[in-house]
């Protein structure tokens, strides 16, 4: 089976085990965003509607996907999520993804949500693949079809833990 079909679940025995050690309590420090200015580790975005050409196509910047650059070894990764807003009749998709120097990736988590404005969530600890070096930690926020999730702010971020 190849790694890019495998899901987050696979991993769900490590975890347990990475996290019953007698030892201290992991290190966890916040990645930089791809693109950050290096001052903030925490992305505020809004959910935005992709541009359609008239034959159909999409285009444009969607603001669904945010990258984190993994800049050192970890052996574990924790996502977090809160809502800025919210439609209490929206679901909100929320995937994310482990992206390999190999170029394949796996990915971590995939749910919707409603969340009420102001309140968040931890998704994690999801321990690294051996094997296999993780460059960038995605989080993807909103989907075509959900057109209620539009104009959704939220907040994310992403740690590495040692």
């Amino acid at each position: 089976m190849s790694l890019t079909r495998l899901t987050a679940a696979g991993f769900a025995l490590g975890v347990a085990l990475w996290g019953g050690s007698a030892g201290a309590a992991p290190t966890c420090t916040f990645l930089q965003p791809v693109g950050g200015n290096g001052s903030s580790r925490i992305v505020s975005k809004s959910v935005g509607a992709a541009k359609v050409t008239p034959i159909g196509m999409a285009f444009g910047r969607t603001n669904w996907n945010t990258d984190f650059l993994v800049d050192q070894p970890y052996t574990s990764f924790k996502f977090f999520f809160t809502a800025n807003s919210s439609d209490p009749k929206a679901k909100y998709p929320i995937e994310a993804y482990m992206k390999f120097s190999d170029g394949s990736s796996l990915q971590m988590f995939n749910t919707e949500m409603n969340p009420p404005m102001g309140t968040g969530k931890m998704f994690g600890p999801f321990a690294s693949v051996p094997g296999k070096q993780a460059t960038q930690m995605n989080f993807k926020v909103g989907a075509s079809n959900d057109p209620a999730a539009l104009g959704f702010s939220y907040r994310i971020s992403v740690q590495g833990c040692r």
